[in-house]
């Protein structure tokens, strides 16, 4: 498994939880950081995956 695809899964958990906790304080600032890592967390996911696919099993 790639690097990435790790850390894409921890990016979005987190931002799921930003977003979470800015939804219940009202702090839209809060709220927008979780849909950007949250966004970010699928793109390095999505990177990581596609470079899963091109490995060559050994």
């Amino acid at each position: 498994m790639d690097k990435d695809r790790i850390e894409g899964v921890a990016k979005q958990t987190k931002g799921t939880i930003k977003e979470t906790i800015g939804n219940v304080v009202g702090d839209a600032k809060l709220v927008a950081d979780g849909i950007r890592d949250k966004t970010e967390g699928k793109i390095q996911n999505a990177v990581g995956s596609a470079r899963d696919s091109l490995k060559t099993p050994t």
